[in-house]
């Protein structure tokens, strides 16, 4: 499968970076792209540099990234990237997001009377970009059908080892974790640092 992973500037690195650690543990898999609107190279606050595909070259459709990052704030005006998000999204079989990258998708309207989390130091200011998603402030992540959203930053990595149990079993996602050295927050319904 295919993750195609969606950048933009100003991207935040560990929503991109902690997830494909965890995928590009399994290259027999899961193989990696990353695409910008434009192409070419991409960079964020950290001073990350990233040489990116036009997302009009994007044709596989298996799993679909988007990160957050401060750029989602600009980016959630740009009805051009949102309108390829929700045309992407919808053809894709499964969509995961990190932290604010939850604001983008659901500018799309995709999330409508869905469930799903974000960002919790960010949470108000995302809920406001979708009125009618069924938001949860407790989640570390949330699954309703092939929509993955995740808590901020590191969440990403708890997601998307959640997302290989879904398809691979627990011990696949448990040994990663175990590469890694990294402590899996296996329950996605709890993450401590939500607030209220």
């Amino acid at each position: 499968m295919e993750i195609s992973v969606l950048l933009f500037n100003d991207f935040e690195t560990l929503d991109v970076f902690g997830p494909v650690e965890i995928f590009g543990r399994r290259n027999n898999h899961y193989s990696i792209k990353f695409y910008s609107m434009e192409g070419g190279q991409i960079t964020n606050n950290h001073g990350v540099s990233v040489f990116t595909l036009p997302i009009n070259q994007l044709l596989a459709h298996d799993v679909f990234l988007i990160p957050g990052g401060y750029g989602t704030r600009i980016e959630v005006d740009n009805l051009v990237l949102i309108n390829k998000i929700k045309e992407i999204s919808t053809l894709a079989k499964f969509v995961l997001t990190v932290c604010t990258g939850t604001a983008l998708l659901a500018k799309t309207g995709l999330l409508d009377f869905k469930n799903a989390t974000t960002n919790k130091r960010a949470f108000e200011w995302v809920v406001s970009t979708g009125k009618n998603v069924i938001w949860n402030k407790k989640a570390r992540w949330v699954v309703d059908g092939k929509f993955y959203t995740s808590s901020g930053v590191s969440a990403g990595m708890d997601m998307a080892l959640g997302f290989l149990s879904d398809l691979h079993g627990k011990d696949f996602a448990r040994n990663i974790a175990f590469e890694i050295e990294f402590n899996w927050s296996e329950d996605s319904t709890l993450d401590s640092f939500a607030i209220g």
